[in-house]
């Protein structure tokens, strides 16, 4: 006896939502009297990959419009980089504020 079986192939198309515009969060450093110019522009360099140029321009941002966007990143990204830059702040003894902010 011979069994005879059909096949169907099915295709289907799977279409992905064109420009899904994930929101993006700012990075911002504060001004404050007490945090040393030489210890942010080095943050900015190990921690967000800035080169020495540009850490110094923020770095002159900051101190001249009491505050910069040293960074945009997706949301969690964003609060990790300021966690970090706070912890390591902190451990050295410096008041930096760093928030994110939507963009």
């Amino acid at each position: 006896m011979t069994q005879q079986t059909d096949t169907q192939t099915v295709e289907k198309t799977i279409t992905k939502p064109a420009n899904i515009d994930i929101p993006r969060y700012a990075v911002v450093f504060h001004n404050d009297d007490y945090t040393p110019m030489d210890f942010v522009i080095e943050l900015l360099i190990s921690l967000f990959s800035h080169t020495v140029e540009s850490a110094k321009k923020i770095t002159m941002k900051i101190h001249e419009e009491d505050k910069a966007v040293v960074g945009e990143y997706y949301y969690e990204v964003a609060e990790q980089k300021t966690a970090e830059a706070i912890t390591f702040a902190r451990a050295n003894g410096h008041p930096l504020q760093v928030e994110v902010e939507k963009i």
